[in-house]
């Protein structure tokens, strides 16, 4: 099985948890950053980050930082776009791109195996997690083929993440939320408390 190339989207604004950086906030004494490069580093054949501004806030986290293209914030589509072809330069023998939010600390250990075995089995085109009956469209697996199809889409007004992904064969792979949802994310500050005591469930698991 040949490893996608990763790439963290941490291009958001985080408008309700006050702005700044949701990867950069600390969960059971470690960044969320620091948790998803843990989980997300082994499963691919490489990691980036997508973030926009000054990219010395992220040096002690050793990755490559790509910026969004557009200038305008177009949201998490030109996240994967900027990865997408970042991929195409400079992995060019790699032709997936597995995109994860920079919000979500938990993601599972099998997340690219079972994405790529979800595509494969249904014949599509792009692979998406689920958990709860619930698609996390940002947390996908991405032909890098499709990015001249992206740029358009985005020039041409489009900024849902599932709007784009609905344009292909797509098909989503399920996972449990016991004994936690892999896919919970930090979006608002009651969120925090609930991560904090998810993080200690989940680092006895993880180890």
């Amino acid at each position: 099985m040949t490893k996608p190339v990763g790439l963290i989207l941490a291009g958001g604004l985080a408008r309700r948890l006050g702005g700044g950086d949701k990867g950069l906030i600390e969960i059971g004494g470690r960044p969320i950053l620091a948790r998803l490069i843990e989980r997300l580093g082994p499963q691919c054949a490489a990691l980036f980050l997508n973030a926009n501004g000054d990219a010395s806030r992220f040096a002690r986290f050793g990755l490559s930082v790509i910026a969004d293209e557009r200038e305008e914030f177009a949201g998490p589509l030109a996240g994967v776009l900027a990865g997408m072809e970042h991929a195409a330069s400079h992995f060019p023998s790699t032709c997936d791109l597995l995109s994860v939010p920079a919000d979500t600390p938990f993601i599972p250990n099998d997340l690219a195996a079972r994405l790529i075995e979800a595509r494969a089995d249904a014949g599509a085109r792009i692979a998406v997690a689920a958990s709860a009956g619930r698609a996390h469209h940002a947390v996908a697996l991405w032909p890098v083929s499709l990015a001249g199809d992206l740029r358009q889409a985005l020039a041409d007004g489009e900024r849902r993440v599932s709007g784009f992904i609905a344009r292909y064969e797509n098909v989503a792979a399920q996972w449990p939320t016991t004994p936690y949802d892999p896919f919970f994310n930090v979006n608002r500050p009651e969120d925090l408390a609930e991560a904090e005591a998810l993080a200690r469930e989940a680092d006895v698991l993880f180890q």
